[in-house]
C-alpha cells in the first residue's frame, strides 16, 4: 500500500487539488452538481454517477424528475432511472425552500465538521445520502477529514487486516469507529489520511476518479 501511494501520490494530490478548487471557486450550482453526483453514485458506481450527471446536467437546477428519468433512460446512464431523480428533486426542493440553494453558506454555517456531515446524512429531506456519500460529497468539494468507507475501501482494509469485516458500516456509531481505525492506520503507515481512501480505492478499481 505504501508503494502504491508512492507511485500514485502525484496523481492523487492533483485530484485532491481539483476538489479544493471546487470549494475555492465553485458556484452554488457547482456544489449542487457534486451533491447530485453523489446521490447518483450511491448503490451504483463512480462511473455511473459521472455518466448520469452528464445526462441530466441541464435539468439539475430546474428540471422535473420525469425529465431526468427520460434523459437517464435515453443515455442508458443509471440502474435506477426513476428513484434517483426523485431523490434529487426532493433534496433540491428542500434546499430551495430552506436556504434558497445557497449551499456554500449553509455548509459554512456549521462550526463542527461532524455536525455538518450529520446534517447531510441524517436530514430526512436530503435523500440518498448516508454517511459514506455525505463524506464523499464533502471530499469532492475540498473538505478534508472524512473517510469514504465504500465497498472498495472496506474490502481492501479487510484484506490487509485493518478491519474484521469488509461490510460497509450501517450506523453512525460504526462509521465513526471505523473512521478512527482508518485515521490510526494512516498514522501508522505515515500516509496522509486524506490521500489514503484514494490509494485504497485505486488499488481495487485501478482508477483515481472522484
Amino acid at each position: 500500500m505504501v508503494a502504491t501511494h508512492r507511485a500514485r501520490r502525484k496523481e492523487i494530490r492533483k485530484r485532491l487539488g481539483e476538489f479544493e478548487e471546487v470549494w475555492r471557486k465553485g458556484s452554488d450550482a457547482r456544489l449542487w452538481e457534486e451533491l447530485a453526483y453523489c446521490i447518483f453514485t450511491a448503490g451504483a458506481s463512480a462511473r455511473m454517477g459521472l455518466d448520469s450527471v452528464d445526462a441530466v446536467r441541464p435539468l439539475l437546477l430546474e428540471g422535473e424528475a420525469e425529465a431526468m428519468t427520460a434523459a437517464l433512460r435515453q443515455a442508458g446512464a443509471h440502474r435506477f432511472p426513476n428513484a434517483r431523480p426523485q431523490y434529487i428533486v426532493t433534496t433540491r426542493d428542500y434546499f430551495r425552500a430552506s436556504f434558497d440553494m445557497a449551499l456554500r453558506k449553509r455548509l459554512r454555517s456549521f462550526r463542527d465538521p461532524f455536525e455538518r456531515r450529520d446534517w447531510l446524512a441524517q436530514e430526512k429531506q436530503v435523500k440518498g445520502l448516508g454517511y459514506k456519500e455525505a463524506s464523499h460529497f464533502l471530499r469532492n468539494i475540498g473538505v478534508k477529514g472524512h473517510a469514504i468507507l465504500d465497498k472498495h475501501v472496506m474490502r481492501c482494509l479487510a484484506e490487509i487486516g485493518v478491519v474484521d469485516s469488509a461490510k460497509p458500516p450501517q450506523t453512525r456509531k460504526t462509521y465513526l469507529e471505523l473512521e478512527q481505525e482508518l485515521i490510526r492506520f494512516a498514522k501508522d503507515i505515515r500516509v496522509d489520511f486524506n490521500e489514503l481512501d484514494l490509494v485504497l480505492w485505486s488499488m481495487k478499481t485501478g482508477e483515481i476518479l472522484k
